[in-house]
């Protein structure tokens, strides 16, 4: 029986099906095995932690099945459309049961595409997964299932739209906690509340911290009482259904020191003049360049060592890849701007930050993330 997925119906999982042979026809391949987590979840609707190891298998003819440790396997049904779950216990080695159903479709000699990259495939499961396998060939599939993933549906910019007013409001909240007395994790505690209480998934709330520069933005939370004069960062990454909007502003508690709001100003130009240039077509250097070179003209950095924004989509709660670098805009990036693809464009300077989801569609960019473009005040 299949699963019922509560945001994407059949015909959605279907295009997503149809799109991934095509790729995998292209690779000359009659089988391919996917086991990061994004790429499971994208594919069959269902995803997993890697306590155990587990797989997708798509063969380019007949029925794709999930290998899954037993436990998991009724979860595993409820949610995905997939039907064909061959399961272990938790103390068997999962590649005999692979080997099983890949012979059971006269697959277990056939040319295997795997991601040579994943995160879930280090070298000694490699070998294990060639020993059961002996007659079998493998090939690098390479990212495409996360390349594959760059161009939103409908269903799934839904979703985003969702987190991104998820995003807004939880800031305001946490924002308006930031007054003396209170800390950083007083931000934070209101900050996930607010996912909870508005849909949200139960996740990391994002980086919550205080510095100066540029290059405070990953700093860590503290419970240090905040003082009048403190500026406190806050990056919030609400997730629904795993995928995640984006938005960063500053918090001043008390008011805002007028260098600071002069640099904001300045970044908020710079970056609403990147934005803007966000069109289908427009190659990413170009766009980087609007921001990284205007920054540097301004004197708000004395160099520009990170990127200026990045794709934003699907997360797993459970994956090692916090922020998605499929495409990313920095000064050798010659990819090209599509309709449907959705990016969290950043920049950060002068002890100020800014940031926002933004999704590009065919007449232009639609920033989803709606909080005012300034220094927020604390308690306001």
């Amino acid at each position: 029986m299949m699963g019922t997925h509560p945001h994407f119906g059949p015909e959605e999982f279907a295009a997503r099906l149809g799109r991934l042979k095509a790729r995998l026809a292209e690779k000359g391949v009659a089988v391919a095995l996917f086991d990061e987590v994004e790429a499971m979840t994208w594919i069959s609707g269902y995803g997993n932690s890697e306590n155990r190891w587990r797989c997708v298998g798509i063969p380019l003819e007949g029925e794709p099945f999930f290998l899954i440790r037993a436990l998991d396997a009724t979860p595993c049904r409820d949610r995905s459309w997939i039907s064909d779950i061959p399961t272990f216990r938790d103390w068997e080695d999962p590649m005999p049961v692979l080997a099983e159903a890949l012979a059971k479709r006269g697959l277990d000699s056939a040319t295997i595409g795997l991601d040579f990259g994943s995160y879930c495939m280090p070298l000694a499961r490699f070998e294990a997964l060639k020993a059961a396998l002996p007659r079998a060939r493998f090939v690098d599939l390479g990212p495409v299932v996360w390349e594959l993933r760059l161009i939103k549906s409908e269903a799934e910019v839904a979703l985003l739209r969702q987190a991104s007013a998820i995003a807004d409001e939880a800031l305001a909240r946490a924002a308006r906690a930031c007054v003396p007395g209170a800390s950083q994790r007083d931000a934070a505690r209101i900050a996930s509340s607010c996912y909870i209480e508005m849909g949200g998934d139960p996740s990391h709330v994002g980086p919550i911290t205080a510095g100066k520069g540029w290059d405070f933005l990953h700093g860590h939370l503290t419970g240090t009482p905040l003082a009048q004069g403190d500026v406190v960062h806050i990056e919030l990454t609400p997730r629904v259904a795993g995928y995640s909007a984006r938005v960063m502003r500053c918090v001043s508690v008390g008011p805002v020191p007028e260098a600071l709001a002069k640099a904001c100003a300045t970044l908020a130009d710079l970056q609403d003049r990147q934005i803007a240039a966000l069109r289908p077509g427009a190659v990413a250097r170009d766009v980087d360049a609007i921001l990284r070179d205007g920054v540097l003209e301004a004197g708000l950095r004395p160099g520009f060592d990170n990127i200026t924004g990045y794709t934003l989509g699907l997360y797993a709660q459970m994956g090692p890849r916090t922020s998605d670098f499929t495409r990313i805009f920095h000064p050798r990036a010659e990819w090209v701007i599509e309709p449907g693809m959705v990016f969290h464009m950043y920049v950060s300077a002068a002890g100020a930050s800014l940031s926002e989801t933004v999704l590009v569609t065919e007449n232009g960019p639609e920033r989803l993330t709606h909080t005012p473009r300034r220094i927020l005040v604390g308690g306001a």
